[in-house]
């Protein structure tokens, strides 16, 4: 466990002793002609503001369907939306005060596991439902938490799994012989490296570089500088955003190129990707994602057009996975039939709920169920290439080319 990782489970307990108890919006009464206010904390600016903003527009875009639908239990929907900057600390007040002060009646989480570990422990503390898009680390799901809920198709132990199933399918001449193992110090993306790490060797790929960098590095060039030395097969990147972009230019201007790239969550930011590394440079990337524009599901074609109508631009994964988490609520309200925080908290408990994503179900720790999709960059477009039932296209694109 990395020592930024050790230091978020220490202060865990700290931190969630700052949300002071109030009374459940389940316990309150409440006009029927009210809005139904939904209060969500996000990254609106620091470290996570990319896919923090992605996730505000998620949410957003579910918003405006759900009103033109008429609202949920008839009322409108109101997002109380405030900016936590990043910050655990912040994100921690936020909740308390949505919960204690503006006494909202539902909370919908915030991005990333670093950020939702301790707002999920003032939603648990209080009583309510805590549905999060983003936020898969391990440790979020060992605490015994009821109300927790993760909006997406697995944990990140479990996302490097497709990859290396997709690897256990080529022939032994084509399989990587060495790998490298850059990650940033993220809770979510350290251990999908981690795992896949381990995966790997199992299969005799031999490490060359394991190393996990700190979450404020802006200077990849040193990185950069030892995996050309070492000239890897595979580098596997735990990348959130700016990370990666940034390995990829530094490894472009040392003119090394491995014959595969995969990275966690830095690929399946869209056009701000592809903008960040230059479209040739996609070219053969993998990830693991949660979800992809094309795929048939009920309202994914609906969720892309509103979004491409209110941003000028494809959606990123992380607005799809907020527009999926609200979906996870909604659902739950509705067959509930009113704002009960335990029986919404039983209902999915008890029930899947289809989704953009596709089915979504969770063990008791609030854990789901699924497996996730491995994507590629090819001709400037995201195409799923594994599992097989759900693939867009039969090409792989391996080895990966050159930089352009």
């Amino acid at each position: 466990m990395s020592p930024r990782i050790r230091a978020t489970v220490a202060a865990i307990a700290a931190l969630a002793l700052l949300a002071a108890c109030g009374d459940r919006p389940s316990e309150r009464a409440a006009d029927s002609d009210d809005p139904i206010v939904i209060g969500i904390s996000l990254p609106l600016t620091g470290d996570f503001s990319q896919p923090g903003t992605e996730a505000k527009r998620g949410y957003e875009v579910w918003q405006k369907q759900i009103n033109e639908q008429g609202g949920l239990l008839d009322r409108e929907v109101r997002l109380k939306i405030v900016d936590d900057a990043s910050n655990q600390d912040t994100v921690v007040a936020d909740y308390t005060k949505l919960i204690t002060q503006d006494k909202v009646d539902l909370l919908l989480g915030t991005f990333s596991s670093l950020l939702n570990y301790p707002a999920s422990a003032v939603a648990e503390k209080n009583g309510m439902v805590f549905v999060e898009p983003a936020g898969g680390a391990p440790n979020m799901f060992s605490r015994g938490f009821e109300y927790l809920f993760f909006a997406q198709p697995a944990t990140a132990p479990h996302q490097a799994d497709v990859f290396v199933d997709w690897m256990k399918t080529l022939p032994a001449a084509q399989r990587p012989k060495t790998a490298a193992y850059p990650s940033q110090d993220d809770p979510f993306a350290a251990p999908v490296i981690e795992s896949m790490q381990k995966q790997l060797e199992a299969l005799g790929v031999r490490t060359v570089y394991s190393e996990i960098y700190p979450a404020d590095t802006t200077n990849l060039q040193p990185i950069a500088s030892q995996l050309a030395a070492k000239k890897p097969d595979l580098i596997a990147q735990g990348a959130v955003f700016e990370d990666g972009v940034g390995l990829v230019r530094a490894l472009k201007q040392l003119n090394y190129s491995p014959k595969i790239l995969f990275q966690t969550s830095a690929p399946s930011n869209s056009s701000q990707y592809s903008d960040g590394v230059g479209v040739a440079n996609t070219e053969g990337v993998f990830y693991t994602v949660s979800w992809n524009e094309k795929a048939t599901t009920p309202l994914n074609k609906e969720f892309t057009a509103d979004y491409k109508a209110a941003y000028n631009a494809s959606p990123a994964e992380d607005a799809a996975d907020a527009f999926a988490a609200a979906q996870v609520l909604q659902k739950a309200v509705e067959e509930v039939g009113k704002i009960d925080q335990d029986a919404i908290k039983d209902w999915l408990h008890a029930n899947e709920v289809q989704t953009i994503l596709g089915p979504l179900s969770w063990k008791a720790t609030g854990e789901p169920n699924g497996k996730f999709l491995l994507a590629q960059w090819q001709s400037g477009q995201v195409e799923v290439v594994a599992p097989a039932d759900v693939a867009t296209t039969t090409t792989i694109v391996n080895p990966k080319p050159g930089w352009r």
